[in-house]
């Protein structure tokens, strides 16, 4: 995959780093010129969507995606988000029916999975999200489960959405998130299309758990790409104002490159 406009300080170290870069562990350009993810690319240290129809160069990772997703589990096959109405502008949630406090050390159970883009997200109608709209999904159960849904569906959607700014000031906290959205957007704003690439989508390969408490949890998702790598990238949820939401700190882990699910549950939608 060939990057343009991208200097040698995108892969120093976070001190060195420049002021305008992102810090999210998504965007961190070791992850992204490795994983190519989900048809992104770095431009100024900033990673912009990429419309394949538009740029005439659609390599089919979208068609070839959407024919190897995994159907949802027998037992769940009805697991989807209760309300699919573009009703995502905020607001309380209900309650959902999950109440299992134990940290998943299996695939759990009754889980679907639905593409997003190119990318299967997984979703349960016991944890969450309950309430599904284009491009914010959110109400999760304020549980071990509800959390895991949270960082895969938000950690997607934060980049991918198209109003990722909607996705991103509804449900990601934290020091690095007002930054973010301004380099973002300055980048996207005068970024040359025709300078863009685009590359294959990576898909949810395993998880697992660090640390959680009914307040927090820090989780690691395993990453698999068209190539066959596989990165892990380590993510806080923290539970605020009724819902779980996706912390993006001032300094980031950045996403380490793994050679097994050894210590991981394998759990994925394609």
């Amino acid at each position: 995959m060939r990057i343009s406009g991208m200097g040698r300080d995108m892969a120093e170290p976070a001190n060195r780093a420049g002021a305008d870069e992102p810090r999210s562990p998504w965007l961190r350009s070791g992850f992204v010129l490795a994983a190519a993810f989900i048809g992104f690319v770095a431009v100024i240290g900033v990673v912009v969507l990429v419309n394949s129809d538009s740029s005439g160069r659609d390599d089919g990772s979208a068609a070839s995606a959407a024919k190897n997703a995994a159907t949802p589990q027998p037992d769940g096959a009805d697991d989807a988000p209760q309300s699919s109405a573009e009703t995502d502008g905020g607001g309380s949630c209900p309650r959902l029916p999950d109440r299992r406090t134990e940290v998943p050390t299996a695939a759990p159970k009754g889980v679907g999975w639905k593409l997003f883009g190119t990318v299967a997200l997984p979703a349960s109608k016991a944890a969450g999200p309950a309430v599904a709209g284009k491009d914010v999904a959110r109400c999760y159960a304020h549980t071990p489960l509800g959390a895991l849904l949270a960082t895969s569906q938000i950690s997607v959607r934060y980049l991918a959405a198209d109003n990722w700014q909607k996705v991103t000031r509804q449900q990601v906290v934290g020091t690095g998130r007002d930054s973010y959205i301004a380099a973002r957007t300055k980048s996207e704003s005068t970024a040359d299309p025709g300078s863009r690439d685009g590359g294959g989508q990576g898909q949810i390969a395993g998880f697992k758990f660090v640390t959680y408490t009914s307040s927090t949890a820090v989780i690691q998702t395993v990453w698999r790409f068209p190539d066959g790598k596989m990165q892990a990238a380590t993510t806080t949820a923290l539970w605020k104002g009724g819902d779980w939401r996706l912390e993006y700190p001032a300094d980031p882990a950045a996403p380490t490159a793994v050679d097994s699910l050894a210590g991981y549950v394998s759990w994925g939608g394609v």
